[in-house]
C-alpha cells in the first residue's frame, strides 16, 4: 500500500471513530429529573432504574435529583431547570388549568399510596376526617398532592377551609420530628416514613390509600398519583429520549411485579432503610399494590383525578380541562 493510500485509510478510520465519539455523546446527553422526594416509596421506580443499570442499557445520561416536596419539583422543571419530574398525574391537571401543558408519559401508581396518620397522642380525639376540624394537619407543601388530597377529604366530610390549617412539614425525617414535636395532629405521608410512625407507636392510620379498593372508596376510584411527567413541548421534540425512558422505566415496573418485597430492597440504597431493613421491606409490602405493572395511565383514572380537584379548587372547574393532553400512553404502548 503506498503512502498516500495509507495516509487516506488512517484519516477515514479516525473520521469514523470520531463521528462514532460524537454520536455517543449525543446520545448520552444528560437528562435531569426532579423527584419528589427520592426515598419514598411510592417514588420508588426513579432510583431502582437508576440501580439496576436500565437507564445505562437505555443509553441515556439521567441525572436524579430530590426535592421534598412534589409542587418543589414542578416549579424546579417550569423554569427549566429540569427535563422531567418523577412526581404525581394530577399537577399535570393543575397546571393545564393555569395555562401550562405538561403530562405523564409513564403511570408508576394507579393510587397515591399515602397515608393519613394520626398522632397518637391525638387518637382519642381523632376518629375520622370530620373531627379535623381544628385541627393542624400536616402536608408536604402547600399546592402539593397531599395538600389537594387532604383538601378533598375535608370537604367530603363537610368541613370548609379555614375550619382546619395545613402545614407543611415536608417527608420522611420532618415529617416525624413534626408529630414527634406536636406540631401537627395529624398529616399525609408515604412510606416508609408511615410505617415507621405506626411501629414505633407515634402514629395511627386513618385513611389508607396504598390499596385500590381502599383508595376507592375514599376517592371515588383509582387515582393515578405517581409518574415521570414532562413538559408537552419537551416530549414532541425529544421522543426518541422519551420512549428510551420509558422502556427503562417499564423494565423496573416488570421487575417490582416480578420480585419479592426483599429482592427489591436489595437493589435500594442502605440508608433509605433508615437502619432498619425489615422495616423497609415491611413498607415495601404494604405500598406494592399501588404499582402499575406496564406504566399505562389506570382507566378511569384521570376522570377521578379532575372529579377531586375540581371539587374544591374553581380554577380547575372553570378551566374545561382536556384531559387527553395530561397524558400520554404512546410510549410504554411501544416499549420493548
Amino acid at each position: 500500500m503506498s503512502r498516500i493510500a495509507r495516509i487516506f485509510k488512517y484519516t477515514a478510520v479516525a473520521s469514523a471513530l470520531a463521528a462514532c465519539a460524537l454520536g455517543s455523546a449525543q446520545a448520552s446527553e444528560k437528562i435531569t429529573l426532579m423527584v419528589g422526594g427520592i426515598s419514598k416509596i411510592i417514588y420508588l421506580p426513579a432510583k431502582l432504574t437508576e440501580n439496576l443499570g436500565y437507564f445505562k442499557d437505555e443509553g441515556l445520561n439521567v441525572q436524579l435529583l430530590s426535592e421534598p416536596a412534589g409542587v418543589n419539583a414542578e416549579n424546579e422543571m417550569l423554569a427549566g431547570a429540569v427535563q422531567g419530574v418523577v412526581g404525581f398525574y394530577d399537577h399535570s391537571i393543575d397546571l393545564q388549568a393555569k395555562g401550562k401543558e405538561v403530562e405523564s408519559v409513564v403511570q408508576f401508581c394507579q393510587v397515591p399510596a399515602e397515608v393519613e396518620i394520626v398522632s397518637a397522642k391525638q387518637a382519642g380525639k381523632i376518629k375520622s376526617v370530620a373531627d379535623f376540624k381544628g385541627k393542624t394537619l400536616g402536608v408536604t407543601g402547600l399546592g402539593s398532592s397531599t395538600d389537594f388530597l387532604t383538601q378533598y377529604m375535608a370537604y367530603k366530610a363537610g368541613l370548609k377551609h379555614g375550619e382546619y390549617s395545613i402545614l407543611p412539614v415536608g417527608g420522611g425525617n420532618t415529617f416525624i420530628a413534626a408529630i414527634q414535636q406536636n406540631r401537627i395532629d395529624a398529616g399525609i405521608t408515604a412510606d416508609p416514613t408511615a410505617t415507621q410512625l405506626v411501629a414505633s407507636g407515634q402514629g395511627q392510620v386513618l385513611v389508607d390509600m396504598r390499596d385500590p379498593a381502599a383508595t376507592a372508596k375514599v376517592l371515588g376510584g383509582l387515582y393515578p398519583a405517581s409518574s415521570l411527567y414532562m413538559p408537552n413541548a419537551w416530549v414532541d421534540s425529544h421522543k426518541a429520549e422519551v420512549q428510551k425512558l420509558a422502556n427503562a422505566f417499564v423494565k423496573t415496573l416488570k421487575f417490582i411485579h416480578t420480585h419479592t418485597a426483599e429482592q427489591i430492597a436489595d437493589k435500594m440504597p442502605k440508608d433509605y432503610y433508615g437502619g432498619n431493613k425489615d422495616l423497609y421491606v415491611k413498607a415495601l409490602k404494604a405500598s406494592l399494590p399501588a404499582f402499575t405493572a406496564d406504566g399505562r395511565m389506570p382507566k378511569g383514572g384521570p376522570e377521578t383525578v379532575l372529579q377531586v380537584l375540581a371539587t374544591f379548587k374553581p380554577q380547575v372547574k372553570a378551566a374545561h380541562i382536556d384531559l387527553s393532553k395530561t397524558y400520554t400512553t404512546a410510549f410504554v404502548d411501544a416499549a420493548k
